[in-house]
């Protein structure tokens, strides 16, 4: 019995000792707001649209968050490694509550996409400054168990939280899906002033690589530029999305790593990692729903549920990877590569209507864990492999590569599905997509079989 229980316990008191209650628990508290708002938003936006008679700019206040996060991260990094984490705790929780408060009272879509940028901005900050906070508080040993806590806190909004902000929606409108949390991060706002106070003075360093403001405009534009052409059929967009991936090529170049774009061990490899599996799960999730619902016939709560034993699997395998301190985390970091690798493969056999659809669960449920794995392995190998003083910029540059790659990948789907199918017939632009997806993971499992030999 002592066998099983010991592991528990020192795992509880990783997060749960008496100087570090109130950080963790703040901590968990604006994870899971921001988790709650990601997921729940999707949801209300076909009726806040109509309402705000802004249908034709459907996918801005998307984009508009996603241009916001971009240049809120890079700025996150930059003062994370000249004053320490916190002001962004301060700000970004403040940022983000303004942002709900303005998108939720918004009388047009100008006022809402306002609110969304601001939510942006303070979802941006917050993320480098948690990461940060991480660093101060936990030691490198630790911080696989406080990554699983954060994997379990997004487990509860992505389950209900789709089905709450639907039943929200319809209850009392669309408006309380934003204002409803402002309640909450008041309290999260006050638990992380606390926090604050305790952390010792942040003592700045002169030298250090440091993200610029301009190339951090330049790749918002870009992405945006390309997220824009993968909607369009014309030669103008064909020549917007050039131009935005020379944009973005130029920009990433300052605002990651060098030798990210070629994978070099140590640190580079760390931030393309996240840019390959982040993106290749993105771009699976993006259209794994409507290869359900197109090819095999499923109503649209059964097509988007694998996605919900996605959340469980990874929850679930971060919180195994938690309990397990000793493990290596760049092999833990292969082994993800390869389980997202097998549920992409499952993701190519669903795309095809001889194939069955429960294969989507299965796949969803190793992807799922494989992400588990290997997410809280990138974030311990970043605080790992990053110089102290640069900290911020490397977390801002690893939280950089997902969105990009994110952003690429379901781009790339969406030209695709233009191209090659339709909507209503996608096997081939689906199959053609997780072809390339897979190509990316098994990439990642050979990027990652290279380490230096000494951190």
């Amino acid at each position: 019995m002592s066998a099983t229980i010991q592991p528990m316990t020192r795992r509880q008191s990783v997060l749960w000792r008496p100087e570090r209650r109130l950080t963790t628990a703040g901590l968990l508290l604006v994870v899971t707001l921001v988790a709650f708002e990601n997921m729940g938003v999707a949801t209300a936006m076909p009726t806040l649209v109509a309402e705000l008679r802004g249908l034709s700019l459907y996918a801005w206040p998307f984009t508009t968050f996603l241009i916001a996060s971009v240049v809120a991260t890079v700025l996150g990094g930059r003062i994370g490694d000249r004053r320490g984490p916190i002001p962004g705790l301060l700000v970004g929780p403040v940022l983000f509550g303004v942002g709900l408060l303005v998108a939720g009272t918004a009388n047009g879509m100008p006022v809402f996409l306002v609110g969304r940028g601001l939510q942006g901005l303070g979802s941006g900050v917050l993320l480098v400054s948690i990461s940060l906070l991480i660093a101060l508080t936990f030691t490198d040993r630790e911080r696989p168990v406080i990554y699983a806590a954060n994997a379990a806190a997004w487990v509860l909004p992505a389950v209900i939280g789709p089905s709450a902000a639907g039943l929200i929606t319809v209850a009392v409108g669309w408006r309380w899906v934003f204002l409803g949390l402002l309640p909450l991060v008041v309290i999260g706002v006050l638990m992380l002033v606390f926090v604050a106070r305790r952390l010792p003075r942040h003592v700045p360093s002169e030298a250090g690589r440091r993200a610029g403001v301009v190339p951090a405009l330049v790749a918002a534009a870009s992405v945006a530029a390309v997220a824009w052409a993968a909607q369009q059929q014309s030669i103008l967009a064909l020549g917007c999305g050039a131009a935005g991936l020379v944009g973005l090529g130029l920009s990433l170049r300052r605002l990651l790593p060098p030798g990210t774009l070629t994978a070099r061990p140590g640190l580079p490899t760390v931030v393309a990692s996240r840019a390959l599996i982040a993106g290749a799960y993105a771009g699976m999730e993006a259209y794994l729903p409507l290869a359900m619902s197109a090819v095999h016939g499923y109503n649209p709560a059964l097509a988007g549920l694998p996605l919900t034993v996605t959340a469980l699997g990874w929850s679930a395998a971060s919180a195994v990877q938690g309990r397990h301190l000793d493990w290596s985390r760049e092999t833990s970091l292969r082994t993800g590569f390869w389980l997202v690798a097998t549920g992409l493969a499952c993701f190519g056999l669903v795309s095809q209507p001889w194939s069955p659809g429960w294969l989507a669960f299965a796949g969803c449920a190793v992807g799922g864990a494989g992400m588990g794995i290997a997410m809280p392995a990138i974030s311990v190998l970043l605080l790992r492999y990053a110089p102290v003083n640069e900290r911020g910029f490397a977390t801002s540059a690893m939280q950089l590569a997902d969105w990009v790659g994110s952003a690429l990948l379901i781009g790339l789907g969406g030209v695709l599905l233009a191209v090659v199918g339709s909507a209503l017939h996608p096997s081939s632009a689906v199959s053609l997509l997780s072809a390339g997806l897979l190509a990316l993971a098994l990439l990642g499992v050979r990027l990652t079989g290279r380490w230096p030999s000494k951190v």
